[in-house]
Parts: structure tokens; sequence; C-alpha cells
């Protein structure tokens, strides 16, 4: 029991009749995995067959229920879609205390309502994971842009075709930034260059995060195809920073947040949100190159980069922009634990820039305070989602204090 409600200590469910480990099937191509496993646990289990998960986060020391309850992206999600559109079978637990399996065609609006439901509709006990053949390293790449307008035309054409395995863009908010990526990147010869850059667009540049598979069979060409690839893209000439690594180090490549040896006084005051294609530029405008260079707190990473809709199911919970094409930012601050103020006060007026200027971004990982919110939140999906509570939990036991349909 906890103050206002109860924790599940998922871990316990792997002892009991209906919990469940890792299984890997590879003949059929999928895992069963726990809902408390950790997904670099999954990625360690189903290596040792040759076989990985299609999609990711960029963190893997995340339960898998959790991830499936919001969404689950990283760079391979506009290929793959999010980790949700990659769920055979679900074991849920729901608000009425039933055990449930469900599908896509077995009792499919809990499985729908369940994948990026936020926990509000039930308790993922047990998942199905589709597999496929994994690589064994990647070349990765980052290239450095000063114009935000063929950033994102490169992104989006990076997004258009199938030669990438991971796309990701972020922030270059400082030079030295640039020289942290030589521990581990080749990078370019002229390092002068890349400081006269961030002087001539007042301390910002841009940068798109490329990465492409190989194995033993394809290391021969990988080299050729990557050349091909990048000669399609308009980045500031020679500014080309690589490495290539193991597949595995580089899905782990961020490591563990939760390692004992890292400060106990840390808070990720984070923001994430979704942005519509149309509505870029001004947000560029309004936010990349006015609010972000005005804040003088250290910063963390600030990623940016797009998505396709029609990789995601509209039938599950989650909520997205209402665009072909839409951007994904994510604000990983890092801060001591008594900054987090100053942090949220900064994520503040970007919502409230967005506000006035009439962007209608979606939050990934929504954080509300009041049930009007969450029903602009949801739009169009309103009505399903309260379906779904009244169906599954309608004594509305689950995640009261998200506050989408209790006071708390």
């Amino acid at each position: 029991m906890t103050r206002g409600g109860v924790v599940v200590e998922m871990t316990s469910l792997g002892n009991s009749q209906n919990g469940s480990g890792i299984s890997v099937c590879s003949d059929q191509g999928y895992a069963d995995v726990g809902g408390d496993q950790l997904w670099v646990d999954v990625l360690r289990a189903t290596l040792e067959q040759g076989l990985a998960p299609v999609s990711w986060t960029d963190y893997l020391y995340l339960s898998v229920g959790g991830t499936l309850s919001n969404a689950g992206i990283s760079g391979q999600a506009f290929l793959h879609g999010p980790q949700i559109n990659n769920v055979l079978e679900l074991d849920v637990i729901t608000g009425k205390g039933e055990f449930v399996t469900c599908s896509k065609n077995e009792n499919p609006e809990l499985f729908f309502g369940v994948l990026g439901g936020l926990g509000q509709f039930g308790i993922i006990t047990r998942a199905r994971i589709v597999l496929d053949k994994a690589p064994t390293r990647v070349k990765w790449v980052r290239l450095l842009y000063s114009d935000f307008g063929t950033l994102t035309k490169d992104q989006e054409h990076l997004i258009s075709i199938e030669a990438p395995n991971y796309v990701e863009g972020f922030l270059v908010t400082n030079e030295n930034t640039t020289n942290d990526w030589r521990s581990s990147f080749s990078s370019p010869s002229n390092q002068s260059d890349v400081v006269s850059s961030f002087k001539k667009n007042n301390g910002l540049l841009y940068a798109i995060e490329l990465v492409k598979y190989y194995d033993n069979q394809t290391a021969q060409t990988i080299d050729q195809e990557f050349e091909k690839l990048l000669k399609e893209l308009n980045f500031i000439p020679g500014f080309i920073f690589s490495t290539d690594v193991a597949f595995f180090d580089f899905l782990n490549r961020v490591g563990n947040l939760d390692n004992e040896k890292l400060p106990l006084t840390e808070s990720h005051p984070w923001l994430n949100l979704f942005i519509p294609r149309s509505r870029i530029s001004d947000f560029n405008s309004g936010v990349f190159t006015t609010i972000i260079p005005e804040f003088n707190e250290p910063f963390g990473l600030f990623i940016f980069y797009p998505l396709n809709r029609n990789k995601w199911d509209d039938r599950m919970s989650a909520v997205i922009p209402d665009e072909d094409v839409f951007y994904t930012l994510a604000l990983l601050h890092t801060s001591g634990a008594n900054e987090y103020q100053t942090i949220d006060k900064f994520n503040g007026q970007i919502l409230e820039f967005c506000e006035k200027a009439g962007i209608e971004v979606k939050q990934y990982l929504p954080n509300y305070q009041s049930k009007q919110d969450w029903i602009k939140h949801y739009g169009s999906k309103w009505n399903i989602i309260q379906k779904r509570k009244a169906m599954f939990d309608p004594k509305m036991i689950l995640s009261p204090g998200q506050r989408i349909f209790n006071s708390v």
C-alpha cells in the first residue's frame, strides 16, 4: 500500500502461475516477456538466439510493461513503428481483477486500450514481442547542419526510404558537444570550422544521427551503401562524425541511469512533445532560436526527429498529431534536486508558446493537472478512453494520480 493507492511489485509476478520471464520462440519469431522485465535483459536473451526486437527506446533500463503503456519510441520507429505496434499478444490484469489474454483478434478492445493506455485499463503481465534476425554491428554517423530547413528536409527524406535502420537528430547548443564526440567518433579534420559555424549561428547547430546495421554477410558493402546514402544529404561539407560499434553497444549507448555511482541528487525534469510537421518552422523560430538561447542553466540532450503516422495503429490509446509526418522533441534535462523548479518553468515557457502560437502539440509521457487538460489531450479519442475505463476499471482503481478520471 502507498498513500492514495496501491503499488504493485511486478517482479513478484515472475514467481506466480501467471508470471513470465523471457521465453524466446526463435522458430516463430517472437518472445514472451514478463511485464516486469527490462528491455536490456530482453535484448541479451534474444541475441543469444541471433534475434532481437525491431523497435526500441533510447534507454533500455525500462520495464516492458512500462514502455508499452506509453508507446516506446526511438530512431527505429519511423520504419517499424513504436514498440506498441510490435506486440502480438498480451496478458493483462484489469481493474476488475480479471486475468485476460488479449490480441488484435481476441479481446481486441482491451488489447488496443492497454497499449499506450498509461496503465489506466490494466497491468501488463506478459507481452509477446515481434523478433527479427539481429545484426552484429552498426555503422553510426552524426552529421552537422546550420540550416533548420535543410535539416528537416534531409530527415524527412531519410524516413521516406528504407535505406537507414535508425534516424534521429538533436540540437547542438555548445561547441564542446562536438569535442565530446571526438572520444568515440572520428571527426572533421578542422575543428576550428565547427567553432566558426557556432559563432555564425548564434551558438546553435543541428545534427542528424544515422545508423545502418550490418553483419558478416553485408560487411563488404556497408561503406559503399553509406557513401551512396550520404550523397543524397546536404549537411555542412566535411562535418561527418562516424564510428562502428557492436549492435548491443549501440542499443545500450545510454547505459544505466540508475547506476549507484551516479549522484543521488540528480533530477530529470524532462519534457517530451509530438509536434505537427506543418508547424515545425514556427516551433524552431519560437523555441530553438529564441527560448532555448535565453535559458542560461545547464542543458541535457535535446533530441528532435520525424516519425511516420502510418506506422502507428490509431486503435491504440496513444495520442499523436493528425498529420502524415510529425516530430518528436525530447528535452532530456539533468539537474540537481533543488533546480528542477527552474527547468519546470523553462518547460512551461515552451508549452505556453505553443498554446499562444496555436501549435497543437501532444505530450508524450503526458503530465496534466486537470481533467479538462486530459480531454483536450485525447481530443477525438476521449469518448473511447472513457468507454474503456468503464469497461475495464469502473471503480477507477488504476493510476488515479494521473488525474484523468480522478481529482486526486
